[in-house]
């Protein structure tokens, strides 16, 4: 830092602030994510890299990594396990020889629209913690301040492909699942408040 603009104390109150939300943001994460995913046999690296390996529609094990913000060798023995259940396939180009590359198979795209369509049977307390701002504003938070700190950290590549994911689900991966979403959300406008 060339010009520091801010005071020690100022910087340890932010870092820990954002320690503290994060932490406490992660664990409720982490308890809807594995409820979702328990039924499927799965843990949330593995459904993480089938969902990017989805979205990106075949990508290396390096892409893995970066995008799903884990360590290589986690993303490529995460990935083996997978291929083992029939649910990705390892595969090398042939104008690319020197990275091996994994797709979603057919199993995986099924396995990811029924876990796609049954969302809503499992409880989500980030998503009902956010009902209130929707609520309010007429919309779900987007964490612009977050979106823009997680940009200068992981990069633009980073976030495009972060998009990319929920751009997919809108333009039709899994229509039933967004069908689904539509109809779970009205129902619960229309449910009495408790």
């Amino acid at each position: 830092m060339s010009e520091q603009r801010f005071s020690p104390l100022e910087a340890m109150i932010f870092s820990q602030r954002v320690a503290q939300m994060s932490k406490a943001l992660w664990k409720a994460v982490e308890r809807d994510w594995q409820q979702w995913i328990k039924p499927y046999d799965l843990n949330i690296n593995e459904h993480h890299i089938l969902w990017i390996a989805f979205h990106l529609g075949g990508a290396t094990i390096s892409d893995i990594a970066k995008f799903g913000v884990m360590h290589v060798s986690t993303a490529f023995n995460f990935s083996k396990k997978l291929e083992e259940r029939g649910y990705l396939e390892f595969y090398k180009k042939e104008d690319d020889r020197r990275n091996t590359y994994v797709a979603v198979t057919e199993k995986g795209k099924d396995l990811l629209l029924l876990m796609n369509d049954n969302y809503h049977n499992t409880h989500h307390g980030i998503l009902e913690g956010s009902l209130p701002i929707k609520e309010l504003y007429g919309k779900f938070p987007e964490f612009l301040e977050v979106m823009s700190v997680l940009r200068n950290i992981y990069g633009q590549d980073f976030m495009e492909i972060f998009e990319r994911g929920f751009e997919n689900l809108k333009d039709g991966f899994g229509d039933s699942t967004v069908d689904k979403t539509e109809k779970a959300m009205i129902q619960k406008e229309k449910e009495p408040a408790r």
